[in-house]
């Protein structure tokens, strides 16, 4: 397979065919990440050839492959037409394949009309994940996001209405001390306003050479402590309203793995968060040395 550095997926994408379609990411401005920050992964669209050499070797190993996930950061922000030849070639020379997915944020899901989204649909797009990160507007400002939480509200219904699946993600901790309850307050109000499917909650780590580290040295962000976390994931347990949805708080960088299906689980995962608030007994908590990105 042709990679140009580093390849990320969601954890859900474990067993995927890692399909790299573009290199880098179209905005690489959030100043929490450092993904695509190398000289080699400046944003490109990689050539058909690559990828459709990168097809024909997965067409050739002796197992079937199910699922396919198209980097990398933002894909979605391929036009309707690549996006359908590439879709048509894995339908084609995977036949198996029986769901493909992208990370798109906001910007690239808005790029795209309801028609454009069912045509991608129907040739086999299953599920967009989406890094919304916040619904308080002066953190997603803070952070250069790119999109407001207006826009968030408007892509998932749009993701909804072409029957797409959508997996949002947010980060604890991503307003700072300062925002801490803002931040927590109006991620719930956004999450009700989705109502997505899956939601993922990850918690903020400050990565070395990125922007907000840059930030941080200088005492204009100060990450929350595990409690602090905590509680903005008790917030959103609590506050937000959603109708059937799998809420993951178990990714490698939290610090008290949960995983719920809400509302049933709401007063379940309620209660345990409240005790670990209530104890602050850090032998409850993924030791540091464990958790990572």
């Amino acid at each position: 397979m042709d990679y140009v550095g580093k390849m990320f997926r969601p954890p859900s994408e474990a067993d995927s065919l890692l399909l790299q379609v573009t290199v880098g990411c179209s905005w690489n401005r959030c100043t929490y990440c450092m993904m695509y920050r190398d000289v080699d992964q400046a944003f490109r669209v990689k050539p058909w050839d690559k990828v459709a050499a990168d097809l024909d070797e997965a067409a050739a190993v002796p197992f079937a492959i199910r699922r396919v996930f198209l980097c990398d950061g933002d894909a979605l922000v391929l036009s309707t037409d690549k996006l359908a030849t590439i879709l048509e070639a894995i339908r084609n020379r995977l036949p198996q394949v029986r769901r493909v997915g992208i990370y798109g944020d906001a910007r690239s899901i808005l790029r795209k009309s309801v028609a454009d989204l069912t045509a991608l649909r129907e040739l086999g797009l299953g599920i967009v994940y989406h890094g919304v990160e916040s619904g308080d507007d002066e953190t997603l400002r803070r952070i250069d996001k790119g999109s407001t939480a207006a826009e968030a509200v408007e892509a998932a219904a749009r993701l909804r209405e072409a029957g797409i699946r959508h997996s949002v993600i947010v980060m604890l901790g991503i307003g700072g001390v300062e925002r801490t309850r803002e931040h927590a307050e109006a991620t719930a109000d956004l999450l009700t306003a989705m109502d997505p499917p899956y939601v993922g909650a990850l918690t903020t780590t400050v990565v070395p050479g990125s922007p907000l580290a840059d930030a941080e040295a200088v005492g204009e962000f100060t990450l929350p402590d595990p409690w602090g976390m905590l509680a903005e994931l008790e917030i959103l347990v609590d506050r937000a309203s959603l109708g059937r949805c799998t809420f993951h708080a178990n990714h490698a960088s939290n610090y008290l793995p949960l995983r719920l299906n809400l509302p049933t689980d709401r007063e379940q995962g309620l209660a345990m968060l409240r005790e670990a608030l209530r104890r602050r007994d850090s032998s409850l908590l993924i030791p540091e040395s464990w958790r990572g990105l």
